[in-house]
């Protein structure tokens, strides 16, 4: 019986990846196939996958797919088959591959991050408790901030609220954004 050991890693870029896979290419060289699929970026239009000599479809797509299941990204599995000697079909490889890759998922530590926006925009000292109410409101990090007569603010925020922010900001007298 074949056997199937497979590795999920973080990987912030393509180059991140691949130098991963290259690692286990060489730690598994000894190995029939290392088959493999990455997911990289917020937009998830940077991805590739590799069937490493397995009959097309069989491998690299059920990875990815379980990249795609999960609605991962910046994420590189590897699946190493060591060939136990029985051949299991386009059906089972398939199979196999997708089971592997979900088990390696399942027991990873998946960690949620999101898309942020910095917004920069400045208003006057009178409008101080305006700004503060939203600030404590909303979900932000204050990145920088600098409070004279005329008062500055960059603000850190979930790119799905960013309008938001912006809409309320711009709705107190004296607020300008940057």
């Amino acid at each position: 019986m074949s056997k199937f050991l497979a590795f999920a890693h973080p990987a912030a870029s393509a180059i991140e990846a691949k130098s991963i896979i290259a690692d286990y290419q060489k730690k598994y060289y000894d190995a029939r196939h290392v088959c493999w699929a990455y997911m990289i970026g917020a937009d998830r239009t940077d991805y590739l996958s590799s069937d490493n000599g397995e009959p097309s479809g069989t491998a690299g797509k059920p990875i990815l797919g379980q990249i795609n299941s999960f609605e991962l990204t910046d994420i590189v599995i590897v699946v190493v088959r060591y060939f136990g000697g029985i051949k299991l079909g386009t059906s089972g490889l398939i199979s196999a591959y997708r089971e592997a890759a979900r088990e390696a998922l399942m027991e990873a530590n998946i960690e949620e991050r999101h898309v942020t926006d910095d917004i920069s925009f400045t208003f006057p000292y009178l409008a101080m408790n305006d700004v503060m109410k939203i600030t404590k409101s909303l979900q932000v990090s204050i990145v920088a901030q600098q409070f004279d007569n005329s008062c500055s603010m960059t603000l850190r925020i979930r790119r799905d609220e960013a309008d938001n922010l912006r809409r309320r900001l711009t709705d107190i007298d004296g607020v300008t954004l940057a």
